[in-house]
């Protein structure tokens, strides 16, 4: 009879331990279903040199179930190496104890298990237990090879999930040798009073680093870190030192200013500062030009402008006798006809200028120097279909002003401080005419400020700054913008300032003057998404409406992609903001892929068609939005009824081992034993499953483990 009730008992606890599993497993795939869009918020190294292979890390949260690394455009090709998720204290004990029980045993160790202890200390040492960062807490190492024929510049790095597409990050393709400091494990929370308990102990050799010229360095930056770089320079030669930092993280939400703000430093051999910049222009991210006086050793230094810092907070910095272009004139140029600018800036002898193709649309392009096979920063360059002219001073004053035919765009400059040219043109009684400058958007240091007066000068209207969702990562949209009425037939002049009343040869600007042109610029939110099988997803379309368009706006797919459609959709009136529902009839797709939502609308009698802009709304100092630029939209669709098949297989459980009669408790034992609610006994469960399949704990381990749970239940 004992026997039968010890039988009984053994099946009870298979069932039970069956209905555990069961339940941990199913925690697992819930948690999966309910996982949220996947994020990134940095890549480190953020590129590499062409004809290369190396490995990054990419910080974010929501990237379970990750798939696979995408790179945009050719020539990039990307390998999910390890992810590591972000753990729990109870996780990192169960580790330790693994780790301990493989250090301490007595057979002489394999190759296996060498192999396992140095995976379980690698994960143990990027283990914080309150990082400083919750969303950036997650990584993924992958690695990365570059082409040697692949175009150099700026690519955009997605994740790509079991259920999900995450936002773009930049990723730079490189010419330069590149130097990568090594990489940061997750920072600490600082904590009140005790924040020099959270700065990171950087050994003695890392602090200063020696680099050869022409070189990129990467690195990242830690609270209260300054980097240290030492080369060795000739006299005469022309540096140029320009640092990527904002460019490459442009919104951190949790930030003051929103970004990281690095300051450069350049200094002689004994440390003394020979030049100091904290941004160049407008732009955050800072630039210094050298002249080297003496042959000899310098130093250049990196950090934050508060000193603040943790993963996120990555830069590359490249230092050279290399081509950089300061500014260039015009700033654009008609659509369709042969375009011609003068190029400013440093080591540009013998440089030739890369331009858009003869045929390129009417939009923002780039523009770029090229010399000795090395390709320089890019600036924007605006194609237009209205004609155009040059500025021509003197035109100081409305006795002198520039006489223009509307309609027109005038390419100019405000060539020195306190300078203003003034156009002038006649009106109509009625009339409603648009001024209209593009400077800042074009990288200008013009902070524009426009003033319609009449023929005697007397001031009719004015403006400074015109926001609107075309700014992107431009957090002072200084470009100013005005329509007005003409009172009465006559002379009409157009002055153009600079606000700070300042000036140089780099302050140009195109000026847009005459009637309206109704037009509208749609942009789409996000710019990955994913779709349940068969099913559909909304995107959010904001409108642009340019110089007072009222009209409707159709919104559909562009030429989707066979099994996708869209609902009807219509902006109507002055609405500038709707939700378009994307639907699908596939079951899901192994990889995502791209879609173009575009706005069809009548003005003027024709018809005219724009595609959206991929977005991402960002937000900086917790407070202010901005939609930032991507090059695609992407889409994946899975199935949410599927469940990943296990990456570890489990062992088939070993027969029990025949018990003695002796060694059968009483039934009515008073023997005292934990318990735990069956919630707390599938969290274990579902915490030795997830470190198993990770390659982390053994089938012993896990055994064991596994069967003391059932024992507490």
């Amino acid at each position: 009879m004992l026997f039968i009730v010890q039988e009984k008992r053994g099946l009870l606890r298979k069932v039970r331990l069956s209905m555990l599993i069961f339940v941990g497993v199913m925690a697992m795939a819930s948690a999966a279903q309910a996982q949220v869009r996947p994020y990134i918020g940095f890549v480190y190294p953020a590129g590499g040199r062409q004809g290369t292979t190396f490995q990054i890390r990419l910080g974010g949260q929501g990237l379970d179930g990750i798939k696979e690394v995408l790179i945009s455009g050719l020539g990039v090709q990307a390998k999910v190496l390890e992810y590591y998720r972000r753990l729990g204290a109870q996780e990192v004990a169960l580790l330790r104890e693994q780790l301990n029980e493989l250090k301490q045993g007595r057979a002489e160790k394999d190759d296996s298990t060498r192999e396992l202890i140095a995976k379980i200390e690698r994960r143990m040492v990027e283990f914080v237990q309150a990082p400083a960062c919750n969303s950036i807490s997650s990584l993924i190492m992958a690695e990365i090879t570059v082409a040697p024929d692949a175009e150099p510049g700026p690519r955009e790095v997605r994740l790509i999930t079991q259920r999900g597409v995450s936002n773009p990050l930049v990723f730079h393709v490189g010419q330069l040798p590149e130097f990568t400091r090594k990489p940061m494990i997750s920072a600490p929370l600082q904590v009140l009073g005790k924040e020099e308990t959270a700065v990171r102990k950087r050994p003695e050799n890392e602090v200063e680093q020696r680099i050869d010229l022409p070189c990129i360095a990467n690195g990242q930056i830690a609270s209260g870190e300054v980097n240290r770089y030492r080369f060795e320079a000739r006299k005469g030669q022309r540096l140029v030192l320009f640092v990527q930092a904002r460019q490459l993280v442009p919104f951190i939400a949790d930030a003051v200013p929103g970004w990281f703000q690095p300051v450069l430093t350049l200094s002689d051999a004994k440390g003394k500062a020979l030049v100091y910049n904290d941004d160049y222009r407008f732009h955050p991210d800072p630039v210094i030009f050298f002249e080297v006086p003496s042959d000899g050793d310098y130093l250049f230094t990196i950090a934050d402008a508060l000193y603040r810092g943790r993963e996120d907070f990555v830069y590359r910095a490249t230092i050279g006798e290399l081509p950089f272009v300061t500014s260039i004139f015009p700033l654009g140029g008609r659509s369709g006809a042969a375009a011609k600018i003068e190029m400013y800036g440093w080591n540009l002898e013998n440089a030739g200028p890369i331009m858009p193709d003869s045929d390129a649309e009417p939009e923002i392009h780039s523009v770029a120097a090229r010399k000795n096979g090395y390709i320089s920063n890019r600036l924007p360059f605006a194609l237009n279909e209205l004609p155009e002219y040059l500025e021509k001073e003197s035109n100081d004053e409305p006795s002198n002003a520039q006489k223009v035919e509307l309609p027109v765009i005038v390419n100019g400059r405000i060539d020195r401080p306190d300078d203003w040219d003034v156009f002038r043109f006649s009106g109509r009684a009625g009339e409603e005419i648009v001024a209209q400058v593009a400077a800042r958007r074009l990288d200008s240091p013009l902070d524009s400020l426009l003033k319609i007066t009449d023929a005697a000068g007397k001031p009719l209207a004015h403006n400074d700054d015109c926001e609107n969702e075309e700014s992107g990562v431009n957090t002072h949209p200084a470009d100013s913008y005005l329509t007005f009425k003409l009172p009465a037939d006559g002379i009409y002049c157009v002055h153009l300032g600079d606000t700070a009343r300042n000036g140089g040869a780099e302050y140009a600007y195109r000026l847009r003057i005459g009637p309206p042109q109704p037009d509208f610029a749609l942009f789409a939110v996000p710019s990955g998404n994913a779709l349940n099988g068969k099913g559909s997803r909304p995107f959010t379309v904001r409108a642009l409406r340019k110089d007072g368009f009222v009209g409707d706006i159709k919104l559909d797919l562009k030429n989707p992609p066979t099994g996708f459609s869209s609902a009807p959709c219509v902006l109507k009136g002055t609405q500038t903001e709707t939700r378009l529902v994307v639907k699908t009839d596939l079951s899901e797709t192994d990889h995502p892929l791209g879609l173009v939502i575009e706005g069809r609308a009548k003005i003027g009698g024709r018809e005219i068609v724009r595609a959206s802009v991929p977005t991402e709304d960002r937000m900086q100092a917790f407070l202010w939005r901005h939609l930032v630029p991507a090059a695609d939209l992407q889409v994946l669709v899975f199935s949410p009824s599927a469940v990943p098949p296990p990456k570890r297989a489990r062992r088939p459980p070993a027969p029990p081992a025949p018990e003695s009669k002796a060694a059968v408790a009483p039934a009515d034992s008073t023997a005292e034993k934990p318990k735990f609610t069956k919630q707390q006994v599938a969290g274990r469960l579902r915490q030795l499953n997830l470190l198993f399949e990770e390659g982390l704990l053994t089938d012993d381990f896990m055994d064991r483990k596994t069967a003391e749970c059932e024992a507490a239940q």
